[in-house]
């Protein structure tokens, strides 16, 4: 029970601490006139990214790397399937742009080089320069590219979706500092409770990081995501998707790995991690081909992430049994 407190106790701080240090940062970007593209392209992606960031890197140096890496498989997973299967049943999401190409282009990208990085056994450090430099390179080409489009590119529309920010610097530098000062004990809080709990239950880390940890670090992109979808922004909604697993992919493994290079469990390169490939690979090809995600396609990516769920606790082999007691 008191692995559990920590847990959500963990769960509140990361989704408060990251609303409260973005609104912050971005009101002091703002102030000091930073163009809404290069807010967007980084205090944003890096607010709504910090709870797996500090999540990930908690959780390597603690020796924990089934929770550092399930935490980021579980994310992209999440922010595909789940955002899309809740808020895609209130509204669509409208696949259109070529923002949505370029960045769909990098997730791929991204996502191949995880994998590769996977089959190798190990994320090492030479991984990690790879992984920054793309992101990096990514981020410079995005800024000159959207510079041409005024406030009509996507970041800068991004930066829109964030009223009734502090007005006051010091109000605007406390709520940054505070913020980040949240999402710090959050993360403290919601690996040590995901260990305790997997080790009192006999579950892998590896599932509490791809489950548990990997839907609470969401929550800061699901809540951005639903309000611009309810405000009819599809683009943007559709964008933070995206842009999110690439600063998962791409930013949360490279810096982790850095610091702490990270072994791939046995478990996710048996499963997870061709999950998330072929969950993103049909995404991709989905988003640029189709003209929106309508309802039933939500209901199917709903159903498929309650798939991928349920799979995690049921035991090795119970899909096998099960097939062949049907087909018996």
């Amino acid at each position: 029970m008191i692995s559990a407190a920590w847990i959500f106790a963990g769960l509140v701080l990361l989704l408060l601490g990251a609303e409260v240090m973005i609104r912050g940062a971005v009101a002091m970007a703002r102030r000091a006139r930073v163009s809404p593209h290069v807010i967007g392209l980084t205090v944003i992606a890096f607010g709504t990214s910090a709870p797996e960031l500090f999540v990930s890197l908690k959780a390597a140096l603690h020796g924990s790397p089934g929770i550092a890496i399930g935490n980021v498989i579980g994310s992209n997973i999440a922010n595909i399937l789940l955002m899309i299967g809740t808020v895609g049943v209130v509204t669509p999401f409208v696949c259109r742009g070529a923002p949505l190409k370029r960045d769909g282009l990098v997730l791929l990208l991204g996502t191949v080089l995880f994998v590769a990085a996977g089959l190798h056994g190990m994320i090492e450090r030479w991984h990690a320069v790879l992984m920054l430099v793309l992101l990096i390179g990514y981020l410079l080409y995005c800024y000159r590219e959207e510079r041409r489009s005024g406030d009509e590119s996507l970041h800068a529309k991004e930066v829109a979706e964030f009223d009734q920010l502090p007005t006051s610097l010091w109000r605007s530098a406390a709520y940054t500092i505070g913020g980040l000062i949240a999402v710090l004990a959050g993360a403290r809080l919601l690996v040590d409770g995901a260990i305790a709990v997997a080790q009192v239950a006999g579950i892998s880390e590896t599932v509490i990081g791809v489950t548990v940890v990997a839907v609470g670090t969401s929550l800061p992109e699901l809540a951005t995501t639903v309000v611009a979808a309810m405000r009819r922004h599809s683009d943007v909604a559709l964008g933070n998707i995206i842009g999110s697993n690439i600063f998962n992919t791409l930013g949360i493994l490279g810096v982790v790995a850095m610091v702490q290079p990270l072994a791939i469990p046995p478990e996710v390169l048996s499963a997870d991690l061709w999950i998330m490939a072929a969950v993103t690979v049909g995404f991709v090809a989905l988003a640029i081909r189709l003209p929106a995600f309508n309802r039933p396609w939500a209901v199917l990516f709903f159903l498929g992430y309650a798939l991928f769920i349920t799979e995690q606790f049921l035991p090795a082999g119970a899909w096998a049994s099960a097939f062949d007691m049907a087909a018996n």
